[in-house]
Parts: structure tokens; sequence; C-alpha cells
């Protein structure tokens, strides 16, 4: 989204290991009248450009997941920013928007409450977090979205130090009691070796680089 950085998340970083990922859940007022992924995408088809969704400001996470879930349905639903998730889930919950995608620690009690639901994950996975709600990519097959966590080490790091460090992290993250901290931030432990997290980030950066492109994201909008 930005043109001009002091650094090139690729060139100037040497991967280590994908630690964590963040899955996103899908959440709408309860007075629309959806009980599905399903349902939903037939009545934005139904009602195109009636149905609005918050998000945490543009080119966040939520609002590029939102804007590829729209792509790959073809829906036609109106950006709301906000600054910040709090405020997009809150006037979610109010209905001057009628969804937004959000990480699940902020919404969790709002679903369990009742005063949202929850229609879908956005990981390719069900979530450990919440098992029984379904991905998006059960209706919608390939979409998936996630927030990740990688360790990064200068570019140029002895390849010897990056297979440590890797080694080293992985086995913190197969311990349960680290697995349980990540849990309660609402992340989930992955740990891959270095060449894996190269892999990740380039296929990262050109789906994002498309999802802004795609959604017209701007800093300042």
């Amino acid at each position: 989204m930005y043109e001009k950085r002091a650094y090139d998340l690729i060139r100037d970083f040497a991967p280590v290991s994908l630690m964590a990922s963040t899955p996103f859940i899908l959440v709408i007022n309860p007075s629309v009248p959806a009980s599905s992924l399903k349902e939903l995408m037939a009545f934005a088809r139904a009602k195109p450009s009636q149905l609005k969704y918050g998000s945490g400001g543009s080119g966040s996470p939520p609002h590029l997941s939102a804007e590829i879930f729209k792509s790959m349905t073809g829906s036609e639903i109106l950006h709301v920013p906000y600054k910040g998730v709090t405020p997009a889930l809150n006037d979610t919950v109010a209905g001057h928007v009628q969804m937004t995608f959000s990480v699940i620690p902020a919404c969790i009690a709002l679903v369990k409450a009742g005063k949202v639901k929850a229609l879908g994950v956005t990981s390719a996975k069900r979530t450990q977090l919440i098992p029984d709600l379904p991905t998006i990519a059960e209706t919608v097959p390939g979409y998936e979205f996630i927030g990740w966590y990688g360790l990064m080490a200068p570019a140029r790091t002895p390849n010897a130090i990056i297979a440590r460090m890797s080694s080293e992290v992985v086995k913190v993250l197969k311990t349960p009691e680290f697995q349980e901290r990540l849990s309660g931030l609402g992340a989930e432990a992955i740990g891959t070796n270095a060449p894996e997290l190269g892999t990740f980030m380039r296929l990262q950066v050109d789906k994002m680089r498309k999802a802004v492109k795609d959604s017209g994201a701007r800093p300042d909008a």
C-alpha cells in the first residue's frame, strides 16, 4: 500500500521461522437474514450495495480480507473504514454496518452473547480456537486470509545461525505452555524452517499487493 518505504521485506531480511497465524472470523448483525455464508452471499446478490461492512481502516487486515471475499464471490458490499476494529464491531452490534471481519479475541464474547452471528473463519482449515465454526473456504473454495507472525534476522545473517535459530524456535513453539499462551491471544503456533517462511512471505506479498490494488486502498483513505 505504501509506495515509498525505508526497507524491503524480502530484500532486507532473512527469514527464520513462521511462528504463528491469527485467523479472522466473519460476523454479522443478527438482523441480517442469513444463518450461513451461502445465505449471506445470496442476500448480497439480491440486494447489491445494501450491505455495509466495517473495518479497522483502509488497508487493514479486516479490510483486505473483506475485499478478497468480495472479489471471489462477486458481492457488492460497501466498505466503511473505522479507526480500529473495536468501533467497527460496536457499529456492527448497533446495526449501523451489517458485518465485519475480526480477530477472535475481540469478538468472541459478542458471539457468545448473541450480539453478532459468526458465519465463517478465514483460515484454510478450521481453527482449534473455534473448532465448530466452518471455514469460508468450505463455501468459497480457495479463500484464505490470515494474520501471521514471522521471526526475521538481518539480511546476510550466516546460514548456520539462521538454521540454529529456526530449530530452537520450533522447539519452543511445540511446547504446550507456549501454545496455550498463543491461544489466549487468538493465535495458533506453526513453526517452520527458514526456506518455508521465505516462500510463504513471497506468496503473501503478491497476494496482498493484488488485494490492495483491487480495493484501491490508500494510506490516507
